[in-house]
């Protein structure tokens, strides 16, 4: 995310958990921060190590604690495939989102496409499963490592 919309996202959050009656402390609104500022999803030890130095004495039970709360919150996702976690671009509401993932170069696409949502929700009904977090990745190669891939072996 660029800087304009990571602010607006960080903001909209402040908003959101003030209208739920919960707590963003600073140490929640820094992970949140990285997440959103990060180019590529992060794991928690290196959320732990960009911590340091901007927030006081960050240890790895106060890393887990900031992401379990955001992601109660809905305001991040976490990436199952890659143990690792993005910020959410539209926290506004509860949804279950699609996640394109690039194998090639780690990019991540979020995707909500309510149909997907229905077919799983179905599919799992039929089955008498109950989703508790519906997570959905794909892993592939985004079109920009495919166009180069394909430049290549045109080469």
């Amino acid at each position: 995310m660029d800087k304009a919309t990571v602010n607006a996202v960080l903001k909209r959050a402040q908003q959101l958990c003030r209208e739920r009656g919960v707590r963003m402390t600073e140490q929640r609104l820094a992970v949140l921060r990285l997440l959103c500022a990060s180019d590529r999803p992060l794991g928690a030890y290196d959320l732990l190590e960009q911590l340091r130095g901007l927030v006081k004495n960050p240890a790895p039970p106060t890393v887990y604690r900031a992401l379990d709360f955001l992601l109660e919150q809905g305001l991040v996702h976490k990436l199952e495939s890659l143990h690792a976690y993005i910020g959410c671009t539209h926290p506004d509401h509860p949804h279950a989102s699609q996640f394109l993932i690039c194998s090639d170069c780690g990019e991540v696409n979020e995707v909500e496409d309510p149909a997907v949502t229905r077919s799983l929700d179905a599919a799992g009904e039929a089955l008498g499963f109950h989703t508790q977090r519906p997570v959905v990745e794909l892993l592939g190669t985004c079109a920009e490592c495919a166009h180069k891939a394909h430049g290549k072996t045109l080469s």
